[in-house]
């Protein structure tokens, strides 16, 4: 009789405990309410993934205990994606190419149930429905990818208008039931915030037959740290080339225009965003 006086007192508690933490996620959704009411309706603006990234690190970086960190960020990029959607009307492109191809997943993984995702079967097709405004946020292939178009190369432009890399998928490791190394790079109508702990994307067009090694030696002349050479396209006159550097460039950055003042062999440079650096297995493990 005592022991099960003790379970009905254990699961009473729990009781209390999931009244109290329903009670403080009613209470966040009325302060994400006003948050919204002060900043004005402004539907691209509704994406922080910087803000997003840094509440995250900072609930990894406190936590303790046995409740594993991968569900626990799960939970909150639940909440996160519950809260944009109250804010406004976003919504989600997603490049998929095929049934079953993982970006859809992947997308549903990042932004959770509720904001709307529609498929599209090519890159160009996600990026120019995020350029026009009819998507908040495209969900693109990794550029190094051998079997996908050169979409970045669209980004290269100087209108206010297009999209700009802002976060990496997945950023809390792989959703439930798929260790299949898929990723992604999320493109967005906004500025990408810096968070300390950051990747840029840098778009350059140089001279022809410019070898790898001389490239990251040029970019590490203008104080810039290449992390990948992701992909080289190849035109009649020079050549682009997409590269993923470490840290924070803004558009204005004094190292962007001490590459071009170098005149050869990089005759222009475009930041591209960038994205806060994804959790590690490492910083997941319990």
């Amino acid at each position: 009789m005592a022991s099960e006086k003790s379970l009905d007192d254990l699961r009473q508690e729990l009781d209390r405990i999931d009244d109290a933490l329903h009670d403080l996620l009613m209470r966040r959704t009325e302060v994400v309410v006003q948050v919204g009411a002060v900043k004005g309706i402004d539907n691209a603006a509704l994406l922080r993934p910087g803000r997003e990234a840094e509440i995250l690190r900072r609930l990894v970086s406190r936590h303790h205990g046995r409740f594993p960190k991968v569900s626990l960020l799960r939970i909150w990029r639940e909440i996160i994606g519950g809260m944009i959607g109250l804010q406004g009307d976003v919504s989600v492109a997603v490049y998929m190419p095929d049934r079953g191809a993982g970006y859809l997943e992947l997308a549903r993984d990042h932004f959770g149930v509720v904001l709307p995702i529609t498929p599209f079967r090519s890159a160009g097709q996600v990026t120019r429905t995020v350029a026009e405004g009819s998507a908040t946020v495209g969900i693109m292939p990794m550029p190094d990818r051998e079997d996908v178009e050169a979409w970045w190369i669209s980004l290269m432009g100087d209108s206010p208008d297009l999209p700009r890399i802002i976060a990496r998928l997945p950023f809390s490791g792989p959703g439930p039931g798929r260790g299949d190394g898929l990723e992604a790079l999320a493109i967005g109508r906004l500025a990408p915030e810096p968070t300390g702990y950051d990747r840029s994307w840098l778009a350059l067009e140089t001279a022809p037959d410019i070898s790898r090694a001389r490239l990251r030696s040029v970019l590490s002349a203008a104080g810039i740290e290449p992390t990948m050479l992701a992909a080289t396209q190849r035109t009649e006159e020079n050549w682009l080339h997409l590269v993923e550097v470490s840290g924070h460039l803004g558009a204005d950055d004094r190292r962007i225009r001490r590459l071009v003042e170098l005149k050869q062999p990089v005759f222009h440079a475009v930041v591209l965003g960038g994205y806060p650096v994804p959790f590690s297995q490492e910083d997941l493990t319990d």
